[in-house]
């Protein structure tokens, strides 16, 4: 490491007194500017040099994707503003013209681009996932109400930890999707975590552990009847709505949004509950929570994996319907009286109660 010191020496005066660099996030790709002292040679501290007058993007992401086909430089590194970390920046710089700064100092200003070096890292890294080498100690269910938000949450713990989730259940499109722990048996202990809709003490007291995933009731309906009406990624139509299969489908699946949350609560031997809003809000956070909760430890490479693909391949696509209130004033009184019940029943347990969001609607 020493003959990169020069190299990542801060000139805090060249750079108005700002040290080190920052990170700019632009969609699915990243741009890393920073100020630092040339060295000598500089060739030879980094092996993939571009120097040119009018350096743009494309030129930065084409010179740095045929390193990488060559001799896999230019690979993405998660860094900081502070020096040792950018260290790792030297094995895909790309460099801007080099400035005369001062009593004739050689300065130099770093602009690393890698919006195709980071696509090729998410094929061979991010998208990498395997079945666990021995059979888990703790057999671990990944619970919800369907139209919960299980899908995406095994979505998020799959690119995390890079094993594979399993099923209580089997969907094909979900494995042609690339949840290839659908078809391994649901009890074979080789996926880190099973996803289960069950309810009912038997089928809860089967597992060692669980992650209780819990939704809004309003949005876990109708995310589940879109579902039901039109799939994974489709939406229900307005004929769909104004039938009586809408009442009918909330009558029976509300009161099961809330059975489900009460059995786990009571039968549910190691819990940790998770609210699908919070997820959503603070997803790396939440995230880490529930892989330690599952006993793996989490590289910050594959943070930067979820970070960039948060909502996977099941995120509804297409037009959206038009705004409107499909909760008659009856379905809202019934669903409220389940969300007072089941947020009672979670600090009844020392659990953090259902967000108020949940009500009033």
């Amino acid at each position: 490491m020493g003959r990169f010191a020069d190299l990542y020496h801060t000139c805090s005066e060249a750079c108005g007194g700002k040290s080190g660099g920052k990170w700019r996030w632009t969609g699915r790709h990243a741009i890393y500017r920073g100020c630092f002292r040339a060295p000598e040679n500089l060739t030879n501290i980094l092996p993939a040099v571009l120097i040119h007058l009018n350096l743009t993007v494309e030129m930065c992401s084409g010179f740095c994707s045929k390193k990488v086909r060559k001799a896999h430089l230019c690979s993405p590194f998660m860094c900081t503003t502070a020096p040792r970390w950018v260290l790792e920046l030297s094995r895909g710089a790309v460099m801007a013209p080099i400035r005369t700064r001062g009593q004739g100092q050689r300065m130099v200003v770093f602009n690393v681009y890698y919006m195709l070096v980071y696509m090729y890292s998410m094929h061979t890294r991010c998208t990498d996932r395997r079945f666990l080498p021995t059979k888990s100690k703790a057999f671990v269910a990944l619970s919800s109400f369907p139209g919960a938000g299980n899908t995406w949450a095994r979505h998020l713990i799959e690119h995390a930890t890079g094993f594979y989730t399993g099923s209580y259940y089997f969907d094909g499109t979900l494995y042609n999707k690339g949840f290839k722990g659908e078809k391994d048996h649901w009890r074979s202990r080789r996926t880190i975590c099973v996803k289960t809709h069950e309810s009912g003490k038997k089928e809860i007291e089967m597992f060692d552990s669980a992650i209780l995933l819990i939704r809004n009731p309003y949005k876990s309906l109708v995310a589940e009847f879109n579902r039901k009406c039109a799939g994974h990624l489709g939406y229900a139509t307005d004929r769909n709505w104004k039938s009586k299969e809408w009442p009918e489908f909330v009558n029976s699946y509300a009161s099961w949004w809330a059975s489900h949350v009460l059995d786990w609560l009571k039968y549910g031997k190691n819990l940790l509950v998770v609210h699908y809003e919070d997820l959503k809000q603070a997803l790396i956070p939440k995230l880490k929570e529930m892989v330690e909760f599952m006993n793996i430890t989490v590289t910050e490479d594959r943070l930067l994996c979820v970070e960039n693909n948060r909502d996977g391949n099941f995120k509804r696509s297409g037009p959206r319907p038009k705004a409107f209130e499909p909760f008659t004033t009856e379905m809202k009184d019934l669903i409220n009286k389940y969300i007072a019940t089941v947020d009672k029943a979670l600090k009844a347990r020392n659990f953090i109660g259902l967000p108020k969001e949940y009500l009033p609607r």
